[in-house]
């Protein structure tokens, strides 16, 4: 077992290894969920509107390879995604939550690059399925990631 004292040591390791996802995630807050309410936002059981396709009803989820939870796949997306969130979240640690790419994806799951941006991938839904099913899908993920608390230091 190898012990990690800097994101760069994760980095070198997992370089060797294969593709991962992270997002930064201030303290307190659920990595794949958003259980606080955010103002201007409309949250739909803990699932922001704007990041998955929703049904009119706002009942279902769509698929979509353009929408989903997002995460970053390289170390300078990682990094910049970090300072925003940082600047958004004055006094909190930023921890970071990570997965590999061949972790055990609940079925109707998959990471997908977003077009515009190499480095961003979207955790998008490849069938539908009702708002719910989401839900217990991203507390499915969220419980199999990795997190390095209080970021910050190692960034």
């Amino acid at each position: 077992m190898e012990q990690f004292k800097t994101l760069e040591d994760l980095r070198l390791s997992l370089s060797k290894l294969e593709k991962w996802f992270a997002r930064p995630v201030p303290d307190g807050d659920h990595p794949t969920l958003f259980l606080n309410p955010i103002p201007g936002r409309e949250l739909i059981c803990g699932i922001q509107r704007e990041d998955y396709l929703f049904s009119l009803c706002g009942n279902w989820i769509l698929p979509s390879n353009a929408h989903g939870l997002s995460f970053s796949a390289r170390w300078r997306h990682l990094k910049g995604i970090h300072k925003l969130k940082s600047k958004r979240n004055p006094g909190k640690s930023i921890a970071v939550y990570w997965i590999l790419e061949k972790a055990d994806l609940p079925a109707d799951l998959a990471f997908v690059p977003d077009p515009r941006d190499p480095e961003h991938y979207f955790l998008a839904a490849t069938c539908g399925m009702h708002v719910r099913q989401l839900r217990e899908k991203l507390i499915w993920v969220a419980d199999r990631m990795s997190v390095i608390q209080d970021a910050q230091v190692a960034l």
